[in-house]
């Protein structure tokens, strides 16, 4: 068991790290591709712009 929760903690502080904005902004970019990729729409561009604006917001909030 302590294996398994060793296992769960490593993988939560490697997806939400120091910033859970901007794993939050990550995952709201996928699901955003995933919706527009279900309705045949040409989504490449989608997961890197939520990625890029998710980065934005944590620089700022890092700087203030």
């Amino acid at each position: 068991m302590r294996y398994l929760r060793s296992f769960g903690r490593f993988w939560w502080d490697f997806v939400f790290g120091d910033d859970w904005r901007l794993a939050a902004g990550v995952i709201a970019g996928l699901a955003v591709t995933k919706f527009l990729v279900d309705r045949d729409v040409p989504a490449w561009w989608a997961l890197p712009l939520a990625a890029v604006a998710a980065l934005a917001v944590s620089l700022r909030r890092a700087a203030n």
